[in-house]
């Protein structure tokens, strides 16, 4: 429901953070990773968020990055990993790391994180095996996508590409494209 949040930071209580968005304020949780690159107090800040509706709450989970939401929302679709171990996982190890002992099936480097025992990271590499891509350690995927490459993405994924597939066409654009225009040759890149 809300997928991105830009406006002036008030506060910052690790893991939580205060964003003023037009007079609103939204308290938003977030990982150590992206709580040490937020700009100072009463800044202009932009995160891609995660909005949590449970019985008794309704919590914001925000990211500086693309890959590290996509990271998060992996985590949480696991049995008995919630949102607060996912931000702990998060905040231990980051995506890059993360997908690398994903793919060499190293549970050492996840229990190092606290809050992690063995089992549960034992069952985090299963369920992640496959998942979290090879394309989220690469060095590129670090820095939050543009407007324009995210709205590109997002339209591909919505006719049916999956997100690799919509990434390699991505990669393929001039970097000053428009969306539409970004969109069509996107397409005939998927096309051939």
């Amino acid at each position: 429901m809300i997928g991105k949040l830009t406006g002036t930071l008030l506060e910052k209580n690790p893991p939580q953070i205060l964003i003023d968005c037009h007079g609103v304020g939204y308290e938003v949780d977030v990982p150590m990773s992206t709580f040490y690159n937020l700009p100072a107090l009463g800044d202009k800040v932009s995160l891609l968020t995660h909005f949590v509706v449970r019985e008794d709450a309704q919590l914001l989970y925000g990211f500086g990055s693309a890959a590290e939401r996509e990271a998060f929302r992996q985590l949480v679709k696991i049995s008995g990993i919630g949102p607060r171990t996912a931000l702990s996982v998060l905040s231990g190890m980051s995506v890059g790391d993360l997908a690398q002992a994903v793919s060499a099936q190293e549970a050492g480097r996840i229990v190092k994180v606290p809050g992690i025992g063995k089992k549960t990271a034992e069952r985090l590499l299963l369920e992640l095996k496959g998942k979290l891509g090879a394309d989220l350690a690469l060095p590129g995927s670090g820095p939050v996508q543009s407007d324009v490459q995210s709205d590109i993405q997002q339209a591909l994924m919505a006719l049916g590409y999956n997100e690799k597939d919509a990434a390699a066409a991505l990669k393929a654009l001039p970097l000053e494209v428009g969306v539409s225009e970004g969109i069509k040759l996107a397409l005939k890149a998927l096309a051939k």
